[in-house]
């Protein structure tokens, strides 16, 4: 396992990041709790969460259970000190939390509260605004995005209130960075620019989807983050496991997969899709390739990667995606990658 530097922190984070969204909901605690335990003996020193998880379903009754899961874990294990900690706030919409206010600093600090309570931690790593409130083109919500109804200054003076709320967070030692997750260029900058002109916390992540099935960060976020010292936390590697060879052309879909309870995989499931699920199938079989492992294989060689946030639902899935750390891809496979990519440029 290597370890990247996380933005401009002294934090070193492992290349692979253990993603816990299903647990509470198709794992159990015990199996969140192996999980943990296989992941750092591999070397990840670093799990992301969010105060909404579980997922599949996401429900009001299950909301908090994933981070009561990693809260257990943390007071039976006593390994607080081994492991980081990167959670997230919900943002304006999701009903389910505090019946869809927006992120604001009262929110954040019942929020944060909140959090430290279920994660039985006095700090929390990397606190990350799950997406921003004035929308976001991810979700597939680019086909249509619009930003022509923002208002600039009320954006600029909610970014004002927020960095100031977390500095006083890391003035009081309940979080340590600070992180975004589902922006864009121009939002980054907003934040950075404001941060450095009042001496406020900077943004040291970015959480965006990427994988080989959506690059979206390829252009003008990986050179804001390359320039500017964002690592980026890659989430959905795997395409919500449509990269992993499980579902083949999607006749055949097993029991209590994310497929089998969410069949449009939120917006992900189109007919493009499949072509290039087969495409990057055919590379890793023509190369004798695990498929998951070359899809995580890949991100590694990609700019700005801090390190691809993966989910399992069994430690066998686990195992697999931990290995791929000991996988090299060589330049015959990546210029075939590429080829898939152009012939296949946004599946969903």
């Amino acid at each position: 396992m290597k370890y990247n530097k996380l933005g401009t922190t002294d934090l070193e984070i492992s290349e692979l990041c253990l993603g816990s969204m299903t647990w509470g909901t198709q794992n159990t605690t015990a199996e969140g709790h192996a999980q943990i335990d296989m992941a750092l003996d591999y070397g990840v020193n670093i799990i992301d969460t969010a105060e909404m998880y579980p997922v599949n379903p996401l429900s009001k009754e299950t909301q908090g259970d994933t981070e009561r899961v990693i809260g257990e874990w943390v007071a039976n294990s006593g390994k607080r000190n081994d492991v980081l900690i990167a959670t997230k706030v919900s943002g304006a919409g999701y009903m389910n939390v505090r019946d869809g206010a927006p992120i604001s600093p009262e929110t954040i600090h019942i929020a944060v509260e909140a959090s430290l309570k279920s994660l039985q931690t006095d700090y929390i790593d990397l606190y990350q605004l799950h997406w921003p409130n004035r929308g976001s083109y991810m979700f597939r919500q680019n086909w249509n995005f619009d930003p022509s109804g923002q208002n600039k200054q009320q954006i600029l003076d909610e970014i004002v209130s927020i960095l100031e709320t977390m500095q006083a967070l890391v003035d009081a030692g309940k979080i340590r960075h600070f992180g975004l997750s589902n922006d864009s260029a121009w939002g980054t900058a907003q934040w950075l620019r404001i941060a450095e002109e009042r001496g406020l916390p900077r943004v040291q992540s970015m959480q965006n989807e990427y994988s080989l099935m959506c690059r979206l960060f390829d252009t003008d976020m990986a050179e804001l983050c390359h320039n500017e010292q964002i690592g980026l936390l890659a989430f959905s590697p795997l395409a919500a496991g449509l990269l992993t060879g499980k579902y083949k052309d999607g006749n055949t879909i097993p029991n209590g997969s994310r497929l089998s309870l969410n069949p449009e995989m939120g917006g992900r499931v189109t007919p493009r899709m499949w072509p290039a699920v087969a495409a990057y199938q055919a590379i890793a079989d023509k190369h004798g390739l695990d498929p998951a492992q070359m899809a995580l294989a890949w991100c590694r060689t990609r700019p700005c990667m801090a390190s691809a946030i993966f989910g399992s639902t069994s430690l066998a899935q686990l195992e697999t995606a931990l290995k791929s750390t000991e996988m090299t891809l060589s330049d015959e496979v990546l210029t075939e990658i590429s080829a898939a990519h152009k012939a296949h440029p946004m599946p969903y």
